[in-house]
């Protein structure tokens, strides 16, 4: 439905009567803007780091279940673990994209609290005078400081690699314990690497092509989690980061 004669004319006198709201003039004004600015982009970082933690303890519980219900009793298939992977695999990427957005909301904070708090408190010769031009671009038009491939390439080096690993034992001690695959076996150790092979079977998929599946991914694992890549943003400026 368009908008009659009376509407429009109420909006454009409003429109009219709009004035946008008064910059700082100020000094006192301008340190009050940005000391209330900071305090706003730290509550954003906060709420982006605590959804981190979130996935985090989701992969942890995840791990910590699976294993609990894979290596109780020898009736549970050893494909509740490679299920495991997949699922922690998945809560990688969710991670990894909740990284980036917290990235942005910590590199803004770290900008003002390097060029100006830290100015103020303990005056050096390395500040930019460009800072105020890069915070302001960055509010025009915020990006990604960083790929999702770096994002989990941290995350990995922070938490998951570990979880990973920690699975991959369970999945071998699995296939490769008797007494943890059949109800009625006593012995600890496979007696033939075929066996073992045989053992690592799901369903129509021979044993010998999941060892495959398994080795490539924890070879990606072991790439991304160990490629080395030069210190940027704050990994330039010291050791505490996430």
């Amino acid at each position: 439905m368009e908008p009659t004669q009376e509407e429009q004319a109420a909006a454009e006198q409003f429109l009219g009567n709009f004035v946008a709201p008064p910059l700082p003039t100020t000094s006192s004004e301008f340190i009050t803007a940005l000391a209330h600015y900071h305090r706003a982009e730290i509550a954003r970082m906060a709420g982006w780091r605590d959804r981190i933690d979130r996935t985090t303890n989701w992969a942890i519980t995840g791990v910590a279940a699976m294993l609990s219900l894979s290596l109780s009793t020898p009736s549970a298939h050893h494909g509740v673990l490679l299920f495991a992977m997949i699922l922690v695999l998945l809560l990688l990427l969710i991670e990894a994209r909740r990284y980036r957005f917290f990235d942005v909301y910590r590199r803004r904070v770290r900008l003002i609290e390097r060029n100006y708090f830290a100015q103020m408190l303990a005056p050096a010769d390395e500040i930019k005078e460009s800072w105020t031009q890069s915070l302001g671009e960055d509010l025009r038009r915020p990006k990604f400081l960083m790929s999702l491939r770096a994002a989990m390439s941290r995350r990995l080096r922070r938490n998951y690699a570990w979880m990973f690993l920690i699975l991959l034992l369970a999945w071998i001690l699995k296939i490769s314990t008797p007494k943890l695959q059949n109800l009625g076996v006593s012995r600890d150790v496979a007696g033939s690497l075929q066996e073992i092979i045989g053992n690592a079977s799901l369903g129509p998929l021979p044993g010998w092509l999941v060892v495959v599946i398994v080795f490539v991914f924890y070879c990606w694992v072991a790439y991304a989690t160990f490629r080395s890549t030069e210190p940027a943003g704050e990994l330039s400026y010291g050791d505490v980061h996430v």
